[in-house]
């Protein structure tokens, strides 16, 4: 496993050691020893997993404080480009984001600590995408930050998104005010 740094302090790029012989391929997709030894000491609480076609937008989620959620995202089938927002308002980098291509080829894992807002655009159709949450979903502590808004100037790499309402409603970045 090779873990990089970005240029956002906590995220984390994860490129698996792949074993690929005539009958297919093998990885660890999660090995608590092992991502402990590389900086990321997290119980995990919740799996997700989505199906999108080609097009979709969802995002840009959180869950505010106290019940916080750090994600180990990946794709099992496809590929998105998947965006992490910092929302952590002591940090040098808030606002910025930092996107990544997944995809079932690549076979990439992007890990998104606390204190950022998280989506993806799906590239490819039936894209079947997994995430790992180190907190459970609560519904009062969840919010979002427009995935279109121009002060983040995020390029989705999609023409013609397919959105949900409540994302279509998010808030803007200049109202939003972070309690991380």
């Amino acid at each position: 496993m090779e873990v990089s740094n970005t240029e956002i302090e906590g995220l984390l790029v994860i490129k698996p050691k792949v074993h690929h012989d005539e009958r297919g391929y093998f990885f660890e997709s999660w090995n608590k020893q092992l991502f402990k030894s590389n900086g990321i000491d997290v119980d995990f609480l919740q799996d997700n997993q989505s199906s999108s076609s080609i097009g979709v937008v969802r995002g840009l989620h959180f869950q505010n404080p106290p019940n916080t959620q750090g994600k180990l995202v990946r794709v099992i089938s496809g590929s998105v480009l998947d965006v992490a927002v910092d929302l952590r308002k002591n940090s040098p980098t808030y606002g910025m984001h930092k996107s990544i291509v997944l995809s079932e080829k690549n076979k990439f894992m992007f890990w998104i600590p606390p204190g950022f807002a998280h989506g993806f655009s799906t590239l490819e159709n039936n894209t079947i995408f997994s995430y790992k949450c180190s907190g459970v979903y609560d519904k009062k502590s969840e919010g979002s930050i427009l995935w279109n808004d121009p002060d983040l100037n995020i390029d989705w790499k999609i023409e013609n998104p397919i959105v949900s309402e409540k994302d279509k409603k998010s808030e803007r970045f200049i109202n939003f005010k972070s309690r991380f």
